[in-house]
């Protein structure tokens, strides 16, 4: 293909084609015309770009926390100032509103933000006199290598949740972002490299299971950072794991958000609307799932939602002031109105049936108008499963509790909300959830960079959540240092020691 721009890896602070010799089209997804190409990695690639990152290690990792930050807060500067060129890379090659793709780069500028503390962030205990003329104290210690594999639907703001609390500990990244969306995540490493990072301590290598499997089979990584379906989260978890490398892999969600019959309907259904429809529904923490409590609650929300959902204003994210863009991919849009097929076929009621939406200039463009199901129920591949789509289904309950098992018997459990002007119900609902990320009267509790984020049951393999205290534990190791400076010779001693 001619006069397509061409999308490299960036190794060791350079750009590079790499030796595969293959690449992938990307996609315009309002047009649907290809508009570049990107190189796929062969394991060579991959490998190159970790032995780069092992090269930067140890002058990195002795590169001290304060010199850290202050290139950290150079780069934080540095995507402020280039924030309308990111933007339009994420949508050009996303699909989302360019507002959604300001929104993302704001959320990843703040774990930047959060990172820049590194001075604070890695300091450890000291207790004096644990015994007589012994001390002790903790340290954070980096692990060296590490990667993070992230999804086409942040292509900013998940990388960012991973490698700036990642450098700011001491350790080298390798990137392997989408290879549907690769321009965004280029913008990122290039201005790392102009905020002063040393060449070799972040590399970015695109490809598809090749590249992965290279990187968690190779014993020079240490961590994977992974954000995207359950089926591959529980893949990268295992294989990475048993490899011997530290795994965090965030996977799929089926969020629900459960409205009271006190709930103000109005704020209620604003809230569903742009928490289900925003991005198209390509959220890891979009609301799939309206819990209606009481008959009465769930007729009158369906009636707000109707015409609020018919009116959403579908177009190019880059024209005009569209609320929703297109999906990804073909491909996609294809899979996401299968599911809509599915769910008229399996007896849910279409409310509103985006299926026939025609974008006027963009007859090629890869878009699907909102949908809205009521009556489902929990045993509809419609709720069972993530879609992943701006499609919102209503399901009826009798009455709180039924609705709170809901939530805790669905195999997912990222994230919740619950709508409700009852500060008693709002409270067990909190405390007897089991998700990781809880809203009250919030639809996307997503929280802020100093906080952490992940979810429970089959959203996240692994201990730690991402970004904030967890970020910190999961790129460090701790170690524990135990001193004396005796005065004198003491007799040995052969038994188990105490501190007397």
């Amino acid at each position: 293909m001619t006069n397509v721009r061409r999308i490299p890896h960036f190794i060791h602070g350079q750009p590079s084609d790499g030796g595969s010799g293959r690449w992938a089209e990307v996609f315009d997804p309002a047009t649907g015309a290809v508009q570049a190409q990107v190189a796929l990695a062969s394991a060579d690639d991959v490998s190159a770009a970790v032995a780069a990152a092992q090269a930067a290690f140890p002058a990195w990792a002795a590169t001290t926390p304060l010199a850290r930050s202050r290139i950290l807060f150079r780069y934080k500067a540095l995507l402020e100032e280039h924030v309308d060129e990111i933007a339009a890379a994420i949508t050009a090659e996303h699909g989302k509103v360019l507002a959604d793709a300001r929104g993302e780069l704001t959320r990843g500028i703040e774990v930047v933000e959060f990172a820049c503390g590194a001075p604070h962030l890695l300091k450890g205990e000291h207790s004096m006199n644990v015994g007589r003329e012994v001390d002790s104290w903790t340290e954070y210690a980096p692990l060296g290598v590490v990667a993070g594999i992230t999804p086409f639907n942040f292509p900013c703001m998940v990388p960012m949740w991973m490698f700036p609390v990642a450098l700011a500990c001491g350790n080298t990244f390798v990137l392997k972002p989408s290879e549907r969306d690769p321009t965004a995540p280029m913008i990122l490493a290039r201005l790392l490299k102009e905020a002063g990072l040393p060449d070799g301590v972040f590399n970015v290598v695109h490809g598809d299971k090749l590249a992965v499997d290279a990187l968690l089979d190779d014993p020079r990584v240490q961590a994977i950072s992974f954000v995207g379906s359950t089926p591959i989260a529980e893949y990268i978890y295992a294989r990475g794991s048993a490899n011997g490398k530290r795994v965090q892999a965030l996977g799929g969600a089926k969020n629900h958000m459960v409205i009271l019959p006190d709930a103000d309907l109005d704020q209620a259904a604003s809230a569903l609307l742009g928490a289900g429809y925003g991005s198209a529904g390509e959220r890891c923490m979009a609301i799939s799932v309206a819990v209606c409590v009481g008959e009465r609650t769930a007729d009158a929300l369906v009636a707000k939602l109707k015409p609020m959902v018919e009116a959403l204003r579908v177009g190019p994210g880059c024209q005009g002031d569209p609320d929703m863009g297109p999906l990804v991919t073909g491909a996609h849009r294809d899979k996401v109105r299968g599911y809509v097929d599915t769910g008229v076929a399996e007896g849910a009621t279409l409310v509103v049936d985006g299926r026939g939406l025609r974008v006027d200039g963009s007859p090629d463009g890869f878009f699907l108008g909102g949908c809205l199901f009521d009556h489902v129920t929990p045993a509809m591949r419609i709720y069972r499963e993530e879609i992943f789509g701006p499609v919102l289904c209503v399901v009826r309950a009798p009455d709180f509790e039924s609705a709170l098992a809901l939530v805790n018997d669905h195999e997912y459990g990222n994230g919740t909300a619950v709508f409700t002007r009852d500060g008693d119900a709002a409270r067990q609902f909190a405390h007897r959830v089991q998700a990781g990320m809880v809203g009250i009267n919030v639809p996307i509790p997503v929280p802020m960079a100093f906080h952490s984020f992940g979810g429970w049951k089959r959203s996240l393999f692994g201990p730690l959540h991402m970004h904030g205290p967890d970020g910190v534990r999961f790129y460090t190791r701790l170690k524990t240092v135990t001193a004396r400076w005796p005065t004198g010779v003491r007799d040995p001693e052969f038994v188990m020691p105490t501190m007397k």
